[in-house]
């Protein structure tokens, strides 16, 4: 479980480092290219919430989201 929950705030960082402008958040920048139109897109009302709301919507929006940003989340577990 906490292996689960550290790899989901590695990949919500990744996802959400670039769009949020925020340098305190990682992931590369191939992971942050690959999800960041796709938080743009169905979560940027979440993009100043936590790591968790916006890991949440791409969650919910997974049938949407593009296939490198549904790459990204499985590399991670997600």
């Amino acid at each position: 479980m906490l292996r689960t929950l550290l790899a989901a705030t590695f990949v919500v960082s990744s996802i959400t480092g670039a769009l949020a402008q925020n340098t305190n958040r990682g992931g590369t920048p191939e992971e942050q290219r690959a999800c960041s139109k796709d938080v743009s897109r169905y979560c940027r009302a979440l993009m100043n919430d936590s790591d968790f709301a916006i890991l949440g919507c791409l969650q919910q929006n997974r049938q949407k989201i593009s296939k490198p940003s549904d790459a990204v989340l499985r590399s991670h577990g997600q």
